[in-house]
């Protein structure tokens, strides 16, 4: 069976619900930049941040032109609405302004879904590796990894920001083989997004595992393309598919 389990991280592992859209958000983030000499009102900041989030788009692309699904570093974002208004931002006050961002963004706390952990115990058992591949920030998926008590349970770790593409590139599969020296045979990969995870795995050749949860693309595809496939979204099932 497998060796190496590649796990996507939110709608897979993790239930969370986010809504960078909403008003007070803003209203709270222009209220925090002010208050570190940085003087924004809401509506302006939301902009602005748009407008960043763009230019760095474009820029990683050009950069990068091999890629074909890019990511950014969002502090970078961040920095510049500093810099915009003559703030020289610190690395802390960084930490501090994407953790309050994603705090505030987030419309339900962020939780594990029942038997995760004991999933990851009958892995280690077996002596299994755990990978995690996830489309997302650092900033905001390393402390909610690590308040959760799961981030020094993996084996290895690769987040699209630091890498600046993402899933469903087959760069970034690449990247994660090639620094954990991976091999395809040996490796299966369990997300919950048809295109991401799993045209993304397919694209790169190894086996896929397919789980629809409630935060999945909707409505479930017929056919997800995966080589296994869990439509009622229990976690519990995937260790009497795939583990052996």
């Amino acid at each position: 069976m497998y060796q190496n389990y590649i796990f996507d991280l939110y709608g897979t592992l993790f239930d969370i619900r986010t809504d960078e859209g909403m008003e007070q958000l803003w209203d709270k983030m222009a209220l925090f930049y002010t208050f570190n000499g940085a003087a924004y009102e809401s509506e302006k900041l939301e902009e602005k941040y748009c407008e960043y989030v763009d230019d760095e788009k474009k820029a990683v692309k050009a950069k990068h032109p091999k890629f074909t699904k890019i990511d950014i570093e969002i502090k970078n974002v961040f920095k510049k609405l500093y810099t915009d208004c003559g703030v020289k931002p610190s690395r802390e006050l960084m930490e501090v302004t994407a953790r309050l961002f994603r705090c505030l963004s987030t419309t339900m706390n962020v939780k594990p879904y029942d038997g995760v952990f004991e999933l990851f115990e009958l892995l280690h058992k077996k002596g299994k590796k755990i990978y995690l591949l996830s489309n997302a920030q650092r900033s905001f998926t390393e402390p909610e990894l690590r308040s959760a008590g799961i981030y020094d349970k993996f084996d290895g770790v690769l987040i699209s920001s630091d890498e600046l593409c993402c899933k469903p590139d087959s760069a970034f599969y690449q990247k994660l083989f090639n620094k954990f020296d991976l091999k395809k045979e040996e490796s299966i990969m369990i997300g919950n997004d048809a295109t991401s995870d799993i045209k993304g795995a397919n694209d790169f050749g190894i086996d896929s595992l397919y789980i629809h949860t409630e935060i999945s693309p909707q409505p479930m595809p017929e056919n997800p393309g995966s080589t296994y496939v869990i439509e009622d979204g229990d976690f519990r099932k995937i260790a009497e598919l795939i583990v052996k």
